[in-house]
């Protein structure tokens, strides 16, 4: 299951927009830890990380490495 850390959440709204978003790019199972900001998803195509970066960007978060 692909991994990104996001940094900026920290409630359930957050982690809601989060999951909205990704599952907007086409990612399901979207499982988030708002201690660590670790997201985990499942995927039937490749999401481009880059494109999850713009996205979560857009939002108001911050994808880190």
């Amino acid at each position: 299951m692909p991994t990104v850390k996001v940094k900026g959440m920290s409630c359930q709204h957050c982690s809601k927009s989060v999951t909205e978003a990704m599952e907007g790019l086409g990612a399901k199972d979207v499982k988030i830890d708002l201690l660590s900001g670790d997201v985990a998803y499942a995927e039937d195509a490749p999401i481009a990380t880059d494109t999850i970066k713009e996205t979560i960007t857009k939002i108001g978060f911050e994808v880190v490495d």
